[in-house]
């Protein structure tokens, strides 16, 4: 019987060994079949193949996760196997980490699968699994309100005013645990988005209007306050939708040493993202055949690229209208004086993705000269392997950022930064001046500790008073930075800060070892 396979599997990894399996075959690497994989980090090229007639006597398999349960409406599926499983993203509130890991499919789920067969002509649909199991499927998936952080929920529901956040969440048809509700408000109260009576701060208001998680709404702020939006709003339009790069089976080496290139050694898969979307938007400025050289040489997506470009249009165009801009043009030059200075973007990305640190600690092993890399909470983790820094050895400094942390089969920090001393001590939590056995110490919520003469210790603490001090006042009244009023606070204290972090953080405030619970790392 003529007609298409449909293969369902869970995830990257199933697909790709699948499809590698398939193709040691001599029967399938004839021209009697055409196998495309199908996955959302996979070139738009290859799902454009999907939707294509193949010639009479050939036979397409499609391999896919659940993205072609919905998304996939082709009249030549006449068979279906579905695997089972699918790889869905929960969030553990007692550990505070979204985990990932394939597990069994709802009714739901299965009902969908083996709609996608037969749709103009009689089909068969193979699940590969026993009645039993079978009768013990869920009726249907898990809702994301119960397997997703709660904080961006949690500023609608103030601004719309809607009562009490966990009275309000209580009576939904399927209410979050309490335990989840209360981490969500306790992180808004960390980021200073809520007050003690759960009321929403100045800075509340402005992030529950920006269309991104609270984390990021900061950065965003940061990036107009420090003027240098543009490259900020990249990132955070990656951050809240992904970052563009596709990843063809078979060149996965090829897709990391390009995305190596671009990092540029900034130690950034941040910058990486930035450095990605300057060369797109060169490239686009030179024609459609450029732009598409560009794409194809360094494994981008085009179509990403125009959505985070979108993007950051609709972010410029919020910050405008709370009166942090004088433009709705992301790279409006007033906007953009500190643009090109790296250190100073590191510190704006450390400021919004802060407490979530990560330590570096020099591997002493024979086999592999990798870093380790710890948290607070977790211990060792691992930088995810399609992360720029995943086989680095030499960071300037101790200490990374990241945006998000989840656990599959170990703890990866998918994205990360290399941040120094100065980033975490202006744009961290609390700062505390100590002596730890004779030497001056200088301290990040207790536990980033950094030995420093007092004298440098008292100057970076006063400062950063003022710096809170200033932008409190911006939150409560926004209003462009001046830059070349060169006498006024805003100014001065900001130039201070700048200059600081970009100049002075290898003259001083030397790494100490960080202490969790009392304890210390050696």
């Amino acid at each position: 019987q003529d007609g298409a396979i449909l293969v369902f599997l869970p995830g990257w990894d199933n697909i790709s060994t699948l499809h590698d399996l398939l193709m040691s075959q001599v029967m399938f690497k004839s021209d009697r079949f055409i196998i495309i994989p199908l996955h959302s980090l996979m070139p738009t090229v290859n799902q454009t193949q999907v939707f294509k007639k193949t010639p009479p006597g050939v036979r397409k398999i499609v391999i896919a996760t659940n993205i072609a349960e919905t998304r996939l409406n082709r009249n030549d599926v006449v068979f279906v196997i579905d695997g089972g499983k699918i790889k869905e993203t929960h969030f553990d509130t007692q550990n505070n980490i979204s985990t990932m890991a394939a597990e069994w499919v709802s009714k739901a789920n299965a009902k969908q699968r083996k709609g996608r067969a037969g749709r103009v002509q009689p089909g068969h649909c193979y699940h590969l699994y026993n009645g039993l199991r079978a009768s013990l499927l869920d009726d249907y998936q898990l809702p994301e309100i119960l397997r997703t952080p709660l904080e961006e929920l949690c500023l609608q529901i103030k601004i719309l005013k809607l009562g009490g956040i966990a009275y309000f969440l209580s009576k939904l048809m399927d209410p979050p645990s309490r335990d989840a509700v209360m981490l969500a408000i306790n992180h808004l109260m960390e980021l200073n988005a809520l007050d003690r009576q759960e009321e929403l701060t100045p800075l509340g208001v402005h992030l529950a209007r920006l269309p991104v998680e609270p984390h990021i709404g900061k950065m965003i702020l940061f990036g107009a306050l420090f003027c240098c939006l543009d490259p900020v709003l990249t990132i955070a339009a990656s951050l809240s939708f992904k970052d563009p790069f596709v990843i063809p089976l078979g060149k996965e080496k090829v897709a990391d040493a390009r995305r190596k290139e671009l990092s540029k050694n900034t130690k950034s898969d941040h910058l990486t993202v930035v450095n990605a979307f300057t060369g797109w938007e060169e490239t686009r400025r030179r024609g459609f055949r450029t732009e598409k050289d560009y794409c194809w040489e360094y494994f981008l997506s085009s179509n990403t690229l125009q959505m985070l470009h979108n993007m950051k249009g609709q972010f410029a165009e919020h910050l405008l209208a709370a009166g942090f801009v004088n433009s709705r043009d992301p790279k409006d030059p007033k906007s953009n004086t500190n643009s090109d200075n790296e250190k100073l973007l590191k510190a704006v990305i450390c400021a919004g993705l802060y407490p979530k640190v990560a330590k570096i600690r020099p591997s002493f092993s024979k086999k592999r000269k990798m870093v380790k890399v710890c948290t607070k909470t977790d211990g060792t983790v691992n930088i995810h392997p399609k992360s720029v820094n995943v086989e680095e050895t030499e960071f300037h400094y101790n200490w990374l950022v990241y945006h998000l942390k989840m656990r599959t089969s170990s703890i990866y920090l998918y994205d990360c930064t290399e941040v120094s001393p100065y980033c975490l001590l202006f744009f961290g939590g609390d700062i505390s001046i100590q002596k730890d056995k004779d030497q001056d110490t200088i301290a990040v919520d207790e536990w980033i500790v950094f030995q420093s003469p007092a004298r440098i210790a008292n100057l970076v603490k006063n400062l950063r008073q003022e710096l809170d001090d200033l932008l409190q006042e911006k939150i409560e009244n926004p209003h462009p930075v001046d830059w070349n009023d060169t006498k006024s606070r805003d100014t001065a204290v900001l130039t201070a800060i700048i200059d600081l972090i970009t100049t002075q953080e290898n003259e001083s405030a030397r790494n100490y070892a960080p202490r969790f619970q009392g304890e210390r790392y050696s």
